[in-house]
């Protein structure tokens, strides 16, 4: 499956969470992860399959858990990820919101700007 959305800002405090606990990140996805994350916006609410990565706030003495879902962008290895109150609608994004993160910054690796269109495949 395809997803197309455009490029949006975010809230910018993904990265300080990602930066904290950038050891389990690594354990749960095998990637050196970047500390952020982009922002897609789609056309229409997305779910993510219930078959992903779990990070349960139990594993880091937070709040809130989150599960992460293989994909690629720009034929890049990378992963959705949605925090649990984001996918039961009482979080800071709707469900047309999705947040990828990879190993490297995608808006200075593929000069992205707010607003293009990009590509997200995901095995349905």
């Amino acid at each position: 499956m395809v997803l197309q959305g455009k490029v949006k800002s975010g809230m910018n405090n993904l990265s300080y969470w990602m930066e904290k606990m950038h050891d389990l990140y690594v354990a749960k996805t095998g990637m050196q992860v970047y500390p952020g994350s982009l922002n897609i916006e789609l056309d229409k609410p997305f779910i993510l399959p219930a078959n992903g990565i779990r990070l349960e706030k139990e594993e880091y003495g937070g709040t809130v858990s989150l599960s992460m879902y293989p994909c690629e962008i720009f034929g890049r290895n990378a992963f959705i990820l949605r925090t649990d109150k984001n996918a039961s609608g009482n979080g800071d994004h709707p469900l047309t919101i999705i947040e990828i993160i990879t190993d490297i910054r995608l808006r200075d690796e593929y000069h992205l700007s707010d607003g293009d269109i990009v590509e997200i495949c995901v095995e349905e």
